[in-house]
């Protein structure tokens, strides 16, 4: 097999959604801060065309890059590749980071517990794991902090009408939205509307409503809609089932722990949630995320929570994704059957 560049994969996903991690064969990329290497990536492209294009990556994959921490207490960086973000944060993929450095012996393990601290673009996350024999078997991760943005906030969406909406940060940005409302039972079957009005929530959101980072103004934008479900008592708390619509057009698999993060800061803004409560989300093909709010914080002049999300992720296989000479797509390709809603 003759190859001019070779990226070592380990493949995993956390609760259902698929989180790889690229653990060789890139160099990190330029900027004294994650964030800074993060905006390289993102404005690069060719990384993440070459990982997230198809004919080695797809839709419904994300990609991690493991880079050297920047911050002295960190014991590991990461930088997320989403279909059309490379964002601050993501709960489902930092369980997969979290996982594949312990699972495959990057970080020592130590049973019954293993902590560490993760660095993000967005900031740093302290992660505690429940390991035996030889398997993170649970990941908790402590979440940056999360806020309430605009609640009950009109919005108007083309071919839908005008809907109430809310707007928060859970370590990424998020319109959310009553499913139930919108005739949605969150099942499997209803995946492909789901993710067409999402895109169309989130665009006509973006358009009408904004979003500014207090602290971050490199963060600008909506980046998913998050289709709520009602709300049940539980002993701890509450849960819920939820929808996240993911740009171009795809449903996120896992209950999407920034997602969890953002309704949890929204149930706090609203008086439905307290410090010690936990949430139980579930997702559209039934996996299960819980949050639970560990503290309160401020980001700017907004009132805050720390949240921390928990989940299981699995090791899937290991890849080396190659590139001939000849091949005349090296950046890959997007075609709008699936790539476009």
């Amino acid at each position: 097999m003759r190859s001019i560049k070779t990226i070592h994969v380990i493949s995993a996903h956390a609760e259902g959604e698929v989180g790889d991690v690229i653990v060789g064969g890139v160099q990190p990329p330029p900027g004294a801060t994650i964030w800074e290497q993060r905006a390289f990536v993102a404005q690069d492209q060719t990384l993440r065309n070459f990982v997230l294009n198809e004919p080695r990556g797809g839709v419904f994959r994300h990609v991690n890059l493991l880079v050297p921490p920047k911050h002295p207490e960190a014991d590991a960086a990461f930088i997320i590749m989403e279909p059309e973000d490379t964002p601050p944060m993501s709960g489902s993929n930092s369980i997969c980071v979290s996982t594949v450095l312990l699972d495959g012996g990057i970080i020592p393990m130590q049973e019954p517990e293993t902590r560490m601290t993760l660095e993000a673009p967005g900031g740093l996350v302290k992660v505690r794991a429940e390991c035996r024999n030889g398997k993170a078997k649970r990941i908790f991760v402590q979440n940056l902090p999360s806020f309430a943005d605009k609640i009950s906030a009109p919005l108007e969406v083309p071919g839908i009408g005008t809907l109430t909406v809310d707007t928060a940060y859970g370590g990424d940005s998020f319109v959310v939205v009553d499913a139930a409302a919108l005739g949605f039972e969150i099942v499997e079957d209803e995946a492909r509307d789901i993710a067409r009005m999402g895109v169309a929530i989130t665009n006509a959101a973006n358009e009408q409503l904004g979003f500014a980072h207090p602290e971050n103004p490199d963060w600008d934008h909506i980046s998913f809609c998050a289709f709520c479900g009602p709300l049940d008592k539980t002993e701890t708390g509450l849960t819920g089932k939820s929808a996240v619509a993911i740009q171009p057009g795809k449903v996120d698999r896992s209950p999407t722990g920034t997602a969890v993060s953002a309704r949890m800061a929204l149930m706090a803004a609203k008086g439905q949630m307290s410090v010690g409560q936990t949430f139980e989300a579930v997702s559209i093909i039934g996996s299960r995320f819980t949050g639970r709010i560990v503290g309160q914080a401020q980001v700017g002049d907004r009132p805050a929570i720390i949240p921390e999300i928990s989940g299981r992720g699995w090791i899937t296989g290991t890849h080396q994704h190659m590139l001939d000479p000849d091949d005349p797509w090296p950046g890959g390709y997007r075609l709008s059957d699936t790539w476009g809603v």
